[in-house]
């Protein structure tokens, strides 16, 4: 597996954590009716400093 397919399976890796934490926050935010916006947010951002893929 050469560089450029590593980086084509990093970049999908990122972009589906990125779709599924937004998928997630999404419906988080729906249940709460948006009172909570700002915390699942930060949320959201912690996850994805984890995953280590901004």
């Amino acid at each position: 597996m050469g560089i450029g397919d590593k980086a084509k399976d990093a970049l999908g890796d990122e972009q589906k954590s990125d779709a599924a934490l937004d998928k997630a926050g999404d419906a988080a935010d729906a249940k709460t009716g948006g009172k909570h916006s700002d915390k699942i947010d930060s949320a959201q951002d912690a996850a994805d400093k984890k995953l280590g893929n901004e």
